[in-house]
């Protein structure tokens, strides 16, 4: 297989996860301020508002603006959540909770690094290789990159809340081609998604790599498969 020019990564269930569950890191924090709830119904209930919930891209506005959408389009995502879940008469202030929910996510705290991330991205620029980030993530991606260490890595990073578009669409994948000189037949991009990552860059004429991580390992190696297919842990 002819080495790429460009190798794009999805950053959450690719570069990091989050610890446990997203239904224990919401479980955890409501326990915080005295609201105890299940995590299992927690981690049903998000993942059912996340699914429903508009893409988080926000075309035509002021960059400026953007921040505070983010914060907007996450709020809606927690308080529907915690309201299905039959808690929210439980909290005496769900601002001032939330404030403390979002900023958490911006911390190491909920998250680690699958251990084949670094032995991977140093091998690839080793060789030459650039690489960048595509994700459907906000502005805090780039807390996370740095608590991790992996900022020095990535030459471009492109997020759906400021480009105004997301995964699986292919316009966010041009948007980041835009930023590298290259063909999308001369590019690679790696995420864990099937509709999202792999046939959201296979529509843009990207080589698509589906990574498959065992979900009973949170820190696992991978290998490339030459099929142009997947990549299996």
């Amino acid at each position: 297989m002819k080495q790429p020019k460009v190798i794009f990564l999805d950053a959450v269930g690719t570069l990091f996860g989050v610890k446990g569950s997203v239904g224990e890191v919401y479980r955890y924090l409501a326990a915080q301020v005295g609201v105890e709830c299940d995590a299992f119904l927690l981690e049903k209930v998000f993942y059912k508002q996340f699914k429903k919930s508009p893409p988080l891209a926000f075309p035509g506005v002021d960059i400026m603006t953007v921040s505070d959408l983010e914060y907007q389009w996450w709020y809606r995502v927690a308080y529907d959540t915690y309201k299905e879940a039959n808690v929210m008469d439980k909290f005496d202030d769900f601002d001032g909770f939330f404030r403390q929910l979002y900023d958490y996510f911006a911390t190491p705290h909920p998250w680690f690094l699958y251990t084949d991330v670094f032995p991977a991205l140093q091998h690839w620029q080793n060789q030459g290789i650039t690489l960048g980030i595509i994700s459907n993530f906000d502005s805090r991606i780039y807390e996370v990159l740095n608590i991790f260490g992996l900022t020095k890595f990535f030459q471009t990073i492109t997020i759906s809340s400021t480009t105004g578009t997301a995964k699986p669409d292919c316009n966010i994948f041009i948007k980041a081609l835009e930023k590298h000189d290259c063909k999308p037949e001369e590019t690679w991009h790696i995420g864990d998604s099937k509709k999202e990552d792999y046939n959201g860059a296979k529509n843009a004429g990207i080589n698509p790599f589906l990574l498959e991580r065992n979900e009973e390992i949170s820190r696992s190696d991978y290998t490339i498969i030459d099929s142009m297919e997947r990549l299996i842990v």
